[in-house]
């Protein structure tokens, strides 16, 4: 099958970012490997034709982890060749895509040894990795490479420049793939507006009137009023403890803006709660550490005892 067409290549904004960062620590210049998954994508645009195959499809590659050497020539020799057991060494069952390498104050274009390190690594067989996708069955080599360089010269700002690129086997070249950073820019921002808090406060089921005593006096004149307020109780306990039921018909309706002060202590009940949790989460810790070293101590005294037998 010919080569599919890479349509992008994502990488997530921390992933990125540790990446420069362990560049950037390195004495000189440096590589690594690039691990990750490839998965088939169908193109937006909708077709009537019938003939449509399987290489229509495009790729979307997404790296999601790498392996930093602080210097050059790691899993390679001068002339770009690559070792494939010194690549497998460094796997450990991680999906590689391909590699990357960082420059100082150089073109930010391949050079000829990492033309031949690209093309030496994806020619391996063993190392391709299967294609996710359920219509048809295909591998893809670690062809995928990124560079990185910095400016000629010194700049106040430290500056990091990077490119993309997907080896082509078949035409033995090299083809530019644009970067996705997620979790960076404008275009991202919608995401954030799906997420649902996950210690929000319990629903209660309380009537809201204009006048909290009124309500109180309501409920208190039947027995399944007194317990449902207990129950309500209960439940707002587990959020915010010490903060009453009936100070919450304050905080709602028109005239919330008048109880800010209710609305701290409720933010401050509920930091209490946190707090308690924390010391009870803290000591519960200390109980299991002191569990593990008495049973620590306790197999190391059977297995002193069986020695001597």
């Amino acid at each position: 099958m010919d080569d599919l067409a890479l349509q992008k290549i994502a990488v997530s904004g921390p992933t990125l970012a540790s990446m420069i960062e362990r560049i950037n620590s390195c004495l000189g210049d440096a590589d690594g490997l690039l691990f990750g998954d490839v998965a088939s994508i169908t193109p937006t645009a909708l077709s009537d034709d019938s003939t449509q195959t399987p290489s229509d499809s495009q790729l979307v590659a997404t790296i999601s982890g790498f392996l930093c050497f602080i210097s050059p020539l790691s899993f390679y020799d001068s002339a770009g060749r690559v070792d494939p057991t010194l690549v497998t060494t460094h796997l450990n069952q991680k999906p590689l895509i391909g590699w990357f390498s960082s420059r100082r104050k150089t073109p930010i274009r391949p050079s000829m040894r990492e033309f031949s390190v690209t093309h030496s690594l994806s020619s391996i067989p063993n190392l391709s990795l299967p294609i996710q996708n359920p219509n048809f069955s295909s591998n893809f080599p670690p062809s995928i490479f990124l560079l990185f360089t910095t400016p000629f010269q010194d700049q106040l700002i430290h500056t990091n420049q990077y490119c993309a690129y997907r080896f082509q086997l078949q035409k033995q070249c090299f083809s530019p793939v644009s970067i996705d950073i997620v979790n960076i820019g404008p275009a991202f921002r919608g995401h954030y507006g799906s997420f649902c808090p996950s210690s929000a406060l319990p629903f209660l089921s309380c009537e809201l009137k204009n006048s909290a005593a009124m309500n109180e006096d309501r409920d208190k004149g039947s027995l399944s009023g007194v317990k449902q307020a207990a129950k309500d109780q209960e439940d707002l306990d587990m959020c915010a403890e010490g903060m009453d039921i009936g100070r919450l018909s304050q905080l709602m309706g028109p005239e919330a803006a008048n109880y800010t002060a209710g609305l701290e202590h409720l933010y401050e009940k509920m930091l209490t709660k946190l707090e308690s949790l924390s010391r009870l989460v803290e000591a519960s810790s200390a109980k299991v550490l002191e569990q593990e070293n008495h049973n620590r101590k306790l197999r190391l005294k059977v297995a002193k005892s069986a020695g001597v037998e």
